[in-house]
Formats: C-alpha cells, sequence, structure tokens
C-alpha cells in the first residue's frame, strides 16, 4: 500500500546554548535507518529526484537551507516546502518526486529504511505511471485521475 507523504515535526531539545534536533530509530522516524546520505552542493535550476522507489521509504530533513518536494502517489499530487531543521518529510514507495528550487546553502538529509537497491528506483515517468495504476486498481479498485499539486 502506497503510503502518501507525510509531515513529521521534530522537538526542539536546545536550550540558551543552542539548538538540538533528536532522531532515533522507530521514535521519530517510523521505521528502522538502514542508510542516511545527504545532499549539497546543488547548483542553481538543478532538479534532482525525478524518480520513485517501489518499496523504500525515506525521510528527507533540510537541515540546512530550503526547498521545495513535489510528490505524486496514487491519485494525488503536493507541493511540500521543507525550510526548518525541525521537520522532515515521510515518503514511501510508489511516490514520484522531485526536488527543486534548492537554496544555495540547502543540505538535505535522507533516512531510509533499506540499503541501496537500484532494482527499486522508477526512473521512467511512463513505468511509475504503469506501475501506480496497477496499484491503484489492485488496493483501491478506483480508476486514475489527472492529479494537481496542492500545497502543504
Amino acid at each position: 500500500m502506497t503510503i502518501g507523504p507525510n509531515i513529521i515535526h521534530f522537538k526542539d531539545l536546545g536550550d540558551q546554548r543552542g539548538c538540538l534536533v533528536a532522531i532515533e530509530n522507530l521514535r521519530q522516524i517510523p521505521f528502522e535507518i538502514k542508510r542516511v546520505y545527504y545532499i549539497y552542493g546543488t547548483r542553481h535550476g538543478v532538479v534532482r529526484g525525478l524518480h520513485a522507489h517501489r518499496k523504500l521509504r525515506q525521510v528527507l530533513i533540510c537541515v540546512k537551507g530550503s526547498l521545495d518536494i513535489y510528490c505524486e502517489y496514487a491519485n494525488e499530487r503536493k507541493l511540500f516546502r521543507l525550510d526548518k531543521p525541525t521537520m522532515g518529510l515521510d515518503i514511501g514507495g510508489l511516490v514520484w518526486h522531485d526536488m527543486r528550487n534548492l537554496s544555495e546553502d540547502c543540505v538535505l538529509l535522507v533516512l531510509a529504511n533499506d540499503f541501496y537497491n537500484e532494482a527499486d528506483y522508477i526512473r521512467d515517468y511512463q513505468e511509475f505511471l504503469g506501475e501506480k495504476e496497477g496499484m491503484i486498481h489492485a488496493e483501491e479498485g478506483i480508476q486514475r485521475r489527472s492529479p494537481s499539486y496542492s500545497k502543504h
């Protein structure tokens, strides 16, 4: 079943000395973390992502700067703005996503529930639409509509 993108808010545990956010498996993050990576130094105008995963679940956290993440899943499209290190975007499988408008200082931290597996990637949009259509019919029995983006 496709898990729609969802914002997670992390508690700032800081004090007069500064800010601190603690992230733990199966507590703030709803899965066991098996891989961590980060994206930084993205040139102006470059679009990142442009793919979906079949099963991988990730939480994306913009620890510095800002970016927009466009997500398409089931019969919905959503736009998320990440601009605080106290919020993350939980993205499950069969969610096409791309990252745009990365600020010059953007550092995007990604926590994933599995190790890298190229076979889990769907890099062709038409292939994604076919797999999404199959998932919709198998799980919900509804027909595909042309979605439009809603802002979150």
